[in-house]
């Protein structure tokens, strides 16, 4: 079995993967809060999570994923303060806060898709498990952990063993929430204590409520991680994963009241690759407009040239976007896809076997170099390497595919569909002033181009010979 390494958020340092079972990894990934669509930077965190699995997978572990659908409880604060995301997303378009869901759940996984990101094998709404986060607000009760203020269920962190071990600061250097301003809740015993159950007395507009023996509410945001965890991963968690903006308050307070309930160690690992930032700052919904993967494509740009452009910076570092940055890594990327195509062919052309013996050498020399801290752009060395490498095509090949299991770069791919033979000669011409556009950085001309290519029954398919026509 490869030993694979990677930060640990819980003590600050680089460390071997130890799972509780041999052979075998519990990954929890913490899904999105759909009342909106998902961002390219929030898009970043599951590219590296889905890189992480699939490096396991390669390594020989049998991998058991889950994640979350928040659906109810996340309020507009990290911490206890303003309204259900979903209910503003429910007011925003005019739509209950389940038809919200549903839309913004179909178009997170439609962008995991384009971006070659595997689904976890359980995903599980929030809104499906009350029961689960009830039972355990229970527990936390009949342990002394909790206690009602305010018509409220809340977590009395000043029992809990160690609250702030996992940011490495004090009760001090933290303040209640860490992305909007919040203000103190007045009810909580302490400042770090925070909700595990709402009820009417406090948000009576709240849309989705249910029964429970503190009150008709709704779960806090906090304990539906906790609750999906032991329910379908058990009392033992091997990696925890998320934004780096969830490690407080979110993170912390699932570790407190999940250790509080078990009463033993429940997360061994923590992962949290840094935020994507524009040249403003972090991206974040809230101001205003959101980069997402369509508007990527609007622009002309392959939802996989983002993956590249994530994949050549290491996860612990904060990442600035641009266009000019995506373009190159596009060009890069569409260099890389024909020299790949041209090694596809001339193994079909040559005939003969790969060398395992060679296959498995670069294997593990990838596992090596990747598990080292989930090294993705040396990674990317790696297999340039092989492009130059001395090995015959078929072997070649073998190891890309091999490579791209966990790179997922989709680099053997079919060749894009070419337009019928009709007269499209002034759409060539369109394709031409797009590219000079887009070089420029002409947005406004190329998104006019592209409408008025798709008006005339067809799109724009980028690959890496140039924009080719394909037949709506």
């Amino acid at each position: 079995m490869y030993q694979i390494k990677l930060y640990n958020t819980a003590t600050r340092t680089v460390e071997p993967v130890e799972t509780h079972e041999p052979g075998k990894l519990t990954f929890y990934t913490c899904g999105p809060t759909v009342y909106h669509y998902a961002h390219i930077g929030n898009l970043r965190t599951y590219i590296m999570e889905d890189v992480l699995q699939k490096l396991f997978e390669l390594a020989g572990y049998e991998v058991k994923r889950a994640m979350n659908i928040t659906d109810v409880g996340h309020l507009t604060s990290d911490a206890d303060t303003g309204a259900d995301k979903m209910l503003e997303g429910a007011k925003r378009e005019g739509k209950t806060a389940m038809e919200i869901a549903d839309f913004y759940t179909k178009a997170f996984f439609a962008d995991c898709e384009k971006l070659n990101i595997k689904k976890p094998e359980i995903v599980v709404p929030a809104t499906d498990c009350i029961k689960e986060f009830i039972d355990l607000i229970q527990v936390l009760f009949d342990k002394g952990f909790a206690y009602m203020a305010g018509g409220n269920v809340y977590f009395d962190t000043s029992k809990a063993k160690d609250y702030y071990r996992l940011t490495g600061h004090n009760a001090e250097d933290l303040m209640v929430g860490v992305r909007d301003d919040v203000t103190e809740d007045a009810n909580k015993r302490n400042r770090s204590d925070f909700v595990l159950w709402f009820t009417t007395s406090k948000f009576g507009e709240q849309e989705l409520r249910w029964d429970s023996p503190w009150g008709y509410g709704y779960p806090g945001w906090h304990i539906e991680c906790s609750a999906i965890s032991m329910k379908y991963l058990g009392e033992y968690l091997d990696i925890h994963a998320g934004g780096v903006d969830n490690i407080f308050p979110h993170h912390t307070n699932e570790i407190a009241q999940s250790e509080a309930a078990l009463g033993h160690e429940w997360c061994r690992h923590w992962f949290h690759p840094r935020h994507l930032n524009d040249k403003s700052g972090k991206m974040s919904k809230s101001k205003g407009g959101i980069l997402t993967v369509s508007v990527l494509e609007e622009k002309g740009y392959d939802p996989l040239a983002y993956r590249f452009f994530c994949l050549q910076s290491h996860y612990m570092k904060q990442l600035v976007f641009s266009y000019e940055t995506l373009d190159n890594a596009s060009a890069a990327y569409a260099k890389l896809l024909s020299r790949v195509a041209a090694i596809k062919a001339a193994a079909e052309k040559e005939g003969g076997a790969a060398d395992p013996e060679k296959v498995n050498e670069y294997k593990e020399k990838f596992i090596e170099t990747v598990g080292n801290d989930l090294n993705t752009s040396l990674g990317i060395t790696l297999l340039y390497e092989v492009l130059k490498a001395d090995l015959n095509a078929a072997t070649k090949l073998e190891i890309i595919a091999l490579y791209d299991s966990v790179l997922s770069l989709g680099l053997i791919r079919e060749e894009a569909a070419t337009p019928p033979a009709d007269d499209t000669a002034h759409l060539e011409a369109l394709l031409v002033k797009r590219a000079e556009a887009k070089k420029n950085r002409d947005w406004a001309t190329a998104d006019a181009i592209r409408d008025e290519v798709k008006a005339a029954g067809y799109m724009i398919v980028d690959t890496p010979e140039g924009a080719k026509l394909k037949k709506l």
